[in-house]
């Protein structure tokens, strides 16, 4: 059966999946990459023969070296026989292949895991499991993906007696990780020891039963354990649906329906059919019981129904939209990436336990600084509802990776045990910030507290879809200035759903407040040219001053404008409406550009031609606490043609004075220059050059002397590296205020309509 979705969101994946002869894109959502040069023919002959025969002769004497010598150690099989994908069932291997590309690009975004997707046309267990273990010689591990019970079961144990090399079903065990860290921290604060709560399942696939044996490994009694599935009770003598994994659950009773043994349940498990779970079920459970409705896209029961049935209880589910979302993105890149580290043999219950445990703690410990300011400065506190941390978190890596790692040597499954974890834990904290998803904190910080963002170009194809897909995420109230007859026509031929109640027009040819901007208008810029006559004009033809009137008087929050016209016509308007925060001298524009090597802000890429050191320093200052908002601590160089003093030029020495500046104005600030770009990039020739430099790491804001240098480098390194751009993010601005490019996608709309809610946030909590 076919997932319910928008048919705007459906549409969109397949041109996101699509190929584009246009745009160049390929089909699908992976590629595979060269990690050693090849521009020549001693590369080539390094590469391939005769010198890969040393690689060979080298492993064929100690098969442990392809763990230095390949990319085998870091390389994992997504594997699945496309019997179970989804929602949808058993629609094959083929049409099971985008789910398993999307898990290989999860590996590798989330923990840096290298992918290989497989897809096996066998349904028959035994050849399956055939077919995997010829694999083991290519791979680190195999995360086995979308296999249905009871066959997931048969082929996950035969794989692991019979190869050296972790075998992991994610949809068994990542979804029992989850959900056990979630019980375990529901149980604390209810006050009740797993050994002697209730447990009643509703679903008894792979999930179900991976959820409960981690459970029992952990302390629970089987004894207190009741599963039910479409048939309802398992009990002792039932012969339909019933197998040997289930069947360790049976119980002696004469009960058969969920209803008769929810009775004084502790714990509800839910992974099955959305509705099962009726409220007045949940009024006969204990008190403070744990839900765990994880049947998606509906629950078995809806959060607000179960609390109001019981108020005490603490609720999960597998939806983004509620708190404590169960979510296999949690643990599954991490735990390989402790097991593939440490070279494990196997992810035994012992690693799985420690992924648990690491997982709890996480969410009860106070959010760090880094984590507060990801999240629009919110302290995210443990209890009912933050029982397990969120999927961005970026400490869930620092802490599960290297808890694997230690349950994997301390049992002896390790092969090459971390000698030294405070540089492993070093290592991993680097990958953090190289990840590419910087932006991912910024949605989750503006799904707290959406805000009203105005789109000046509300007829523009970008803005509708920024506006649909805006209200999909829950990130924004979106308000578009434009005819609404012409949004009504483009929204329908663009297949997109939004209604009249979704999002509020203003149309410039006929609008209620229309005298009220006119006046607004000329007590902002009537000292500065404008005519009572102009001012008409103005509200009535320029969208970008109508946008921002709407702001300075309440009626939005933030403004994004510039799909069409120039950058400086537009920074003229807002300046004349909103004009700059007290205590800043001028704008300055940031540009955050993702690309495969990290994150990168460059400024000023966009507003001050020629800027004297006192701006260069500004800029800079400015720059670093957007940067800092993002979560990202800022390392600042100040670039230049120049390093340290050996060309003495007026560019150079006005970088050398920005220093100067910086360090006494703003003396926490981490920042070092005048340095040229591949110094500021590379700590080990920073370090030749000079030894003392108060840079650490890769410079991540990057400050540029001249606007032609900061605009070409920018434009440069996103065609080169086609790096993602986010931006160019308006600094200076007293309200929210963002001017976009005639080049940018929706989704880059997207991302500044996230932006632009987090900053409307802190405003809000600044004026409050």
């Amino acid at each position: 059966m076919p997932i319910q979705m928008s048919e705007d969101l459906r549409t969109g994946a397949l041109v996101y999946h699509r190929g584009s002869a246009t745009t160049g894109a390929r089909p699908g959502k992976i590629e595979i990459q060269a990690t050693k040069p090849l521009g020549n023919q001693r590369d080539l002959a390094l590469a391939y023969s005769p010198g890969v025969a040393a690689a060979c002769d080298a492993i064929a004497e100690d098969p442990d070296q392809a763990a230095e010598l390949t990319a085998k150690q870091n390389l994992v099989a997504v594997l699945s026989n496309g019997t179970a994908v989804l929602g949808l069932g058993d629609i094959g291997p083929l049409a099971g292949k985008p789910v398993m590309e999307g898990k290989a690009v999860l590996f590798k975004k989330f923990a840096g895991i290298d992918v290989f997707d497989i897809e096996v046309a066998e349904k028959n267990a035994a050849r399956l499991v055939e077919v995997i273990c010829a694999l083991e010689p290519t791979f680190g591990g195999i995360n086995l993906e979308d296999i249905k019970a009871p066959e997931c079961f048969e082929v996950e144990e035969a794989c692991k007696a019979r190869m050296g090399i972790p075998v992991f079903h994610d949809d068994q065990h990542g979804t029992a990780i989850i959900v056990a860290a979630a019980i375990t921290n529901g149980l604390e604060l209810a006050g009740k020891p797993l050994s002697s709560v209730k447990i009643v399942t509703s679903g008894a696939g792979a999930a179900a039963l991976a959820c409960l044996n981690l459970l029992v490994t952990l302390g629970a009694k089987r004894e207190n354990i009741w599963v039910t599935d479409i048939e309802g009770v398992a009990y002792k003598g039932r012969e339909a649906l019933m197998d040997r994994w289930k069947a360790v659950y049976a119980q002696d009773t004469d009960k058969r329906t969920l209803a008769e043994v929810i009775d004084g349940a502790d714990v509800f498990l839910g992974l099955s059919a959305g509705g099962v779970l009726k409220p007045e079920m949940v009024k006969r459970m204990a008190e403070k019981p744990m839900i765990l409705a994880l049947a998606n896209p509906t629950p078995e029961i809806m959060p607000e129904l179960a609390r109001e049935a019981s108020p005490g209880a603490m609720i999960c589910t597998g939806r983004s939209d509620f708190p404590n979302q169960v979510n296999n993105v949690l643990c599954f890149p991490y735990i390989f990436r402790g097991a593939l580290d440490v070279a494990a043999t196997t992810i035994n219950e012992e690693m799985k336990a420690a992924a648990v445990r690491a997982i709890a703690a996480l969410a009860r410990e106070p959010s760090s600084d880094v984590v507060a300011r990801a999240y629009g400065g919110e302290t995210r506190l443990f209890g009912p509802d933050s029982l397990i941390p969120s999927p961005f978190d970026p400490r869930l890596i620092l802490r599960i990776a290297p808890a694997v790692a230690r349950a994997a040597m301390e049992t002896g499954v390790a092969r090459r045990p971390i000698a030294d974890f405070r540089a492993y834990e070093d290592q991993l904290n680097r990958f953090v910030f190289r990840s590419g998803f910087v932006m991912k904190p910024v949605f989750a910080s503006a799904k707290t507290a959406p805000k009203r963002v105005i789109y000046s170009d509300g007829e523009d194809e970008r803005a509708l879809r920024a506006a649909e897909v805006s209200i999909e995420e829950g990130i924004a109230t979106p308000i578009l200035i434009g005819r609404p007859h012409v949004i009504e026509v483009r929204a329908k031929r663009w297949g997109l759903t939004f209604g009249p109640g979704d999002v509020e027009v203003i149309n410039p040819e006929d609008d209620p407040r229309y005298r009220d901007y006119v006046a607004l208008y000329l007590e902002r810029a009537g000292r500065r040219g404008v005519t009572p006559d102009l001012a008409r004009t103005v509200v009535r033809t320029d969208a970008t001053a109508i946008a921002a009137l709407a702001v300075v008087r309440g009626d939005a929050d933030a403004m994004l404008c510039g799909l069409e016209g120039r950058f400086h016509e537009h920074l003229e308007t807002i300046d004349q409406i909103i004009g700059r925060s007290s205590g800043v001298p001028d704008y300055s524009a940031l540009s955050l550009l993702i690309t495969a090597r990290g994150v990168h802000f460059l400024t000023d890429t966009y507003v001050t031609c020629d800027p004297d050191a006192n701006s260069v320093a500004e800029s800079a200052i400015a720059a670093a606490r957007t940067v800092a908002r993002f979560g990202i601590t800022p390392r600042v160089a100040l670039l230049s043609h120049s390093t340290f003093g050996s060309h003495d030029t007026p560019s150079s020495a006005k970088m050398r004075e920005a220093l100067a500046i910086i360090r006494a104005r703003a003396p926490q600030l981490e920042v070092d220059g005048e340095m040229m770009a591949d110094v500021a990039l590379s700590p080990v020739l920073r370090e030749r050059l000079l030894p003392g430099s108060t840079l650490t790491g890769e410079a991540n804001l990057l400050v540029f002397p001249n606007l032609d240098a900061a605009n070409i480098s920018a434009q440069l390194i996103k065609a080169v590296s086609d790096a993602l751009p986010i931006g160019p993010i308006l600094v200076g601005a007293d309200r929210p205020a963002h001017i976009l490019t005639p080049s940018v996608t929706a989704r880059g709309v997207v991302n500044m309509t996230a932006l632009a809610v987090t900053e409307a946030q802190v405003n809000a909590a600044r004026v409050g």
